[in-house]
C-alpha cells in the first residue's frame, strides 16, 4: 500500500484502513464475476459514497483492465480526498502491472 495508507487489515472479502489526513474506510467485495468484474463498496458508513470496480475484458490473447473509483464528494471532501484516492489508484494499477509483467 502507498505510504499514506495505515492500519491495513484485510480478509478475502473485506479490507479496512486509514487514509492519512482523510478518513478510515472499511470496504467489502459486494460482487465478483469470474474473469469479468469485481465490485467493492463500503461495509460501514463512509464519510462519502464510494465504489471501486475492476472490469476485465479479453481480446487477442490479452486482458484489458479498467479500474474505476466512483466517489460522491462535496467540494471540501474533493479537495481532501482526490489526491489520496489518485495515489491509491496509481499504486494499485502499478502493482497489478508489475505482477503481470513478471509472467
Amino acid at each position: 500500500m502507498p505510504e499514506n495508507i495505515t492500519d491495513w487489515v484485510s480478509t478475502y472479502d473485506t479490507a479496512s484502513f486509514n487514509v492519512q489526513n482523510m478518513a478510515k474506510l472499511s470496504l467489502k467485495a459486494e460482487s465478483r464475476v469470474p474473469d469479468r468484474e469485481i465490485r467493492i463498496i463500503p461495509s460501514e458508513k463512509p464519510p462519502f459514497d464510494l465504489e471501486l470496480k475492476w472490469e476485465l475484458s479479453a481480446a487477442n490473447n490479452q486482458t484489458e483492465v479498467t479500474y474505476t473509483i466512483a466517489a460522491d464528494l462535496n467540494m471540501m471532501m474533493k479537495m481532501l480526498a482526490s489526491g489520496p484516492l489518485q495515489k491509491l489508484a496509481d499504486h494499485e494499477t502499478q502493482t497489478l502491472d508489475s505482477i503481470f509483467s513478471k509472467t
